[in-house]
């Protein structure tokens, strides 16, 4: 069975503030396992549905898509940007327009960060630059397991 996690937080906890707008802005390192037999590729989206106010959200808001992640990588370590990335690992857009990780940074309330992991059939074409919803159309039909890891974070709150 596929799974997620790391060592910076567990499932529910809060993200530590070095991944955040209020600290390095760096990405956790995360680690995985139970990658299903014939995947071809892994797909990685970081989200959070509570934006712009978990008591009335409005959108998702994308801050980390990657994909052809090759199957043995294992996970990515702390602070991966474009050259910790496994080889053919492919950087989105997120919704700063930008590639590469964008942490935690809600205006109000505390958010939900959803790390998605997708162990995919295929290798999707490689043309760098989807946003989320071209990589999920992109996925589409290929998904052989999916796993999710859940953090929270609130700006200025210290637990």
């Amino acid at each position: 069975m596929l799974s997620l996690q790391s060592p910076d937080f567990h499932h529910g906890d809060v993200i530590p503030i070095v991944h955040t707008c209020e600290g390095k802005d760096v990405p956790p390192a995360l680690s995985w396992s139970g990658v299903p037999g014939g995947t071809k590729s892994l797909a990685l989206i970081v989200d959070d549905p509570d934006a712009p106010d978990p008591r009335a959200p409005k959108t998702t808001w994308v801050h980390w898509v990657l994909y052809n992640i090759p199957p043995d990588a294992g996970g990515l370590p702390e602070g991966a940007h474009k050259a910790d990335l496994p080889t053919g690992t492919l950087e989105g857009r997120n919704d700063w327009k930008r590639a590469g990780y964008g942490g935690p940074c809600p205006p109000v309330g505390k958010h939900r960060y959803f790390f998605k992991l997708y162990a995919l059939d295929t290798v999707l074409p490689p043309r760098g630059g989807l946003t989320k919803v071209e990589l999920e159309k992109a996925m589409s039909g290929h998904v052989l397991a999916r796993v999710e890891l859940v953090g929270t974070y609130q700006k200025g709150h210290r637990p």
